[in-house]
């Protein structure tokens, strides 16, 4: 069973690296989006779970994830 199990996360892997992963980086360097300028700055006063209003001049240089929803 074990056996069975190494043999097939090699072929996963092996078909993961094939030539096609450099294809999508090719493609997606050639359909470079358009360079819009800075963000707008943040004006929300009240923020979920921030004890205080964030400025994009603090979030410069961290990985933000933007959750975007509504109620509806």
């Amino acid at each position: 069973m074990k056996y069975w199990v190494i043999v097939g996360l090699v072929f996963v892997l092996s078909a993961c690296s094939t030539g096609r992963a450099a294809e999508l980086v090719s493609n997606a360097q050639s359909a470079a989006l358009p360079d819009l300028g800075a963000a707008p700055e943040l004006t929300n006063k009240i923020w979920l779970n921030s004890a205080q209003p964030l400025r994009i001049a603090d979030l410069q240089g961290r990985v933000v994830l933007l959750e975007m929803w509504t109620f509806g």
